[in-house]
């Protein structure tokens, strides 16, 4: 018998996330390409899948809503420090 193998594609896009140790614990993260995208965890592993997720469902709300150009993307972190 001969089955068919079904395919499927996925998509896969990467973002930036900002994760933030918290000083009662925990960590809190966001994605800034994505305004309004957040979330926590008690640990770090908690919090990457927590953020995952929320990656995924932000992008299901807003699969209609495509700005110009999302392909370009040139952005890293820098700590500044100011003395006041």
């Amino acid at each position: 018998m001969n089955r068919a193998l079904k395919t499927t594609e996925h998509k896969v896009m990467e973002y930036i996330a900002l994760f933030q140790e918290e000083k009662e614990g925990g960590f809190s993260v966001w994605v800034p390409d994505l305004p309004g995208c957040a979330s926590q965890g008690e640990s770090f592993e908690e919090a990457s899948v927590n953020i995952q997720e929320a990656i995924k469902l932000y992008l299901e709300e807003t699969k209609n809503y495509c700005p110009s150009d999302l392909s370009y993307k040139r952005q890293f972190t820098v700590p500044i420090q100011v003395y006041a």
